[in-house]
């Protein structure tokens, strides 16, 4: 008796063809983004940086720019990403992109690895100790089980 196995998609490719790291400007984000480019060179891939910007509540900020702080924010990681890459290139070439997204870190990070088709996902251990409690944005992501999802600490 022969037993019949489904089948699934496959996208065809022997490895990641997109890879999507978070960074928030921690230095286990910053770890992440190393490493992600580290796997974006040896697959061949495209890494995609994101960066979640936080909304808050208008009452919140109380008369603080909070957008014009979370732009500021991303243009940082943007130089630091370029910076980056430019110490490293003829070395180690690396195709990547830089993408902002609104929301909490969490909805955030699920939108951008949907939208740009992520074949992985990497992120930075959370630095908070009431994470290991409530769950970090990295656990979240895991439990999601909708990509490959690599912490690094």
């Amino acid at each position: 008796m022969t037993e019949k196995r489904s089948t699934q998609f496959e996208r065809g490719t022997d490895g990641p063809k997109v890879i999507v790291v978070g960074v928030d400007g921690s230095d286990t984000s910053l770890r992440a983004a190393a490493y992600a480019s580290g796997m974006a060179r040896r697959q061949h891939a495209l890494l995609a940086v994101v960066y979640v910007q936080p909304v808050l509540a208008a009452g919140a900020a109380l008369g603080a720019p909070v957008a014009e702080t979370t732009d500021e924010i991303a243009e940082d990681l943007v130089r630091q990403v370029r910076e980056a890459s430019e110490q490293v290139r003829g070395v180690f070439d690396f195709r990547w992109e830089f993408h902002t997204f609104r929301g909490d870190p969490y909805n955030g990070m699920v939108k951008a690895a949907d939208d740009l088709k992520a074949d992985a996902v990497v992120v930075g251990a959370s630095e908070q100790a009431g994470h290991r409690f409530v769950g970090s944005v990295a656990v979240r992501l895991v439990k999601a089980g909708r990509w490959p999802v690599t912490v690094v600490p």
